[in-house]
């Protein structure tokens, strides 16, 4: 018998797909089997157990948290935001909801041959703005440039660290609890259909604008409230309903959430009817779930609503014993569906 081909600690064979597709980039499915059978046997310690948005490190008395992204999103520019600012909100909020505080960032950029310059100064200069009112700088990067064709204008790989400043604070995916409150911080889906009106595919009579947003104060108002987060998560790819199942998963629960209780624009929740997308599954850019003590639910949310990012924060369901790794859904006539994880790739190159 032919002998398998491996790759680090890995057999290919293992993989469903012999080649990528798109939807390994979606955060749903494809992308959870990539990590599982591919990067984490091969590249992750032993011990990391749950796969979180950053990692946490101690070094001498202080927690540190890294993390890093890539960003690839088309078009560049797209109402509300540009690749430059979500670069640096995709990375401050990637260590927000681990519980720490962004410091310093790194960024590089692969950079496509006859790209204008008065682009890249446009997003360069989005990437300082936004920097400049997130508190965090960038310290250091890198600038490589391909042929033409090679690379789509510009694709952005940042790093962050943060420190975690509250003292016993352990926020992660495996953490979740029976009884537990899910709170999110506010409407779903308008990054992902702010994209696709960019795209000149499809015209909505009123603009979507992203809902791009740094969230460490959100944050760090929730962590001041002195209350008990026992999981965070912002939705990007894959929407609410991969979050969800990830943490679901991740924690051996089942999670029940209302759909009454989620919310959306009407100009959002009509374009996904037109298009026939699932809410759920839309890209988001300033939202996050957070999964607390029921004893808490009350505090969380008043610190969310009290800042800026979280005026329409609200508890969108519970955690439960019943379907361990599930989502389900109560809708408003009194029924159950279960909510899958994103399959294959709604809208591919949204961040």
């Amino acid at each position: 018998m032919e002998e398998a081909m491996m790759t680090g600690t890995c057999p290919v064979s293992s993989l469903v797909h012999k080649q990528i597709l798109l939807g390994h980039g979606s955060g749903g499915k494809l992308t959870h089997e990539l990590i599982e059978k591919l990067f984490r046997p091969a590249l992750l310690p032993p011990g990391e157990e749950a796969l979180n948005d950053a990692t946490v490190f101690t070094v001498g008395a202080s927690r540190l948290c890294l993390t890093t992204d890539s960003f690839v999103v088309d078009p560049l520019f797209f109402p509300g935001g540009d690749i430059g600012k979500l670069a640096v909100h995709g990375t401050i909020n990637d260590l927000a909801v681990t519980g720490a505080r962004p410091m310093v960032l790194s960024a590089a950029f692969i950079l496509e041959e006859g790209l204008a310059m008065h682009e890249l100064e446009r997003i360069v200069s989005s990437m300082k703005a936004a920097c400049e009112e997130a508190g965090v700088a960038i310290i250091t990067g890198d600038t490589k440039v391909v042929n033409r064709g090679k690379c789509d204008k510009v694709f952005i790989t940042t790093a962050g660290v943060g420190v975690i400043d509250h003292p016993g604070v352990c926020i992660a995916a495996n953490n979740a609890q029976v009884g537990d409150v899910v709170i999110i911080n506010g409407d779903i889906a308008a990054h992902g259909m702010a994209i696709m009106s960019a795209r000149g595919e499809f015209e909505f009579e009123t603009p979507i604008l992203s809902d791009t947003a740094p969230l460490h104060t959100l944050v760090k108002a929730v962590l001041d409230s002195g209350a008990s987060v026992h999981c965070m998560r912002d939705l990007t790819r894959g929407g609410l309903a991969s979050a969800l199942n990830e943490l679901a998963a991740a924690s051996a629960v089942g999670i029940e959430i209302e759909e009454e209780q989620i919310s959306m624009q009407e100009e959002v929740k009509g374009a996904c009817e037109i298009l026939g997308l699932e809410p759920l599954h839309v890209a988001n850019e300033g939202k996050l779930i957070a999964i607390v003590a029921p004893q808490d639910a009350q505090r969380v949310l008043q610190a969310m609503q009290s800042n800026q990012y979280g005026r329409q924060a609200s508890c969108i369901g519970h955690v439960v014993a019943e379907r361990p790794g599930l989502v389900t859904m109560k809708t408003p006539i009194g029924g159950q569906r279960i909510i899958p994880m994103l399959a294959g790739e709604q809208l591919p190159r949204i961040c």
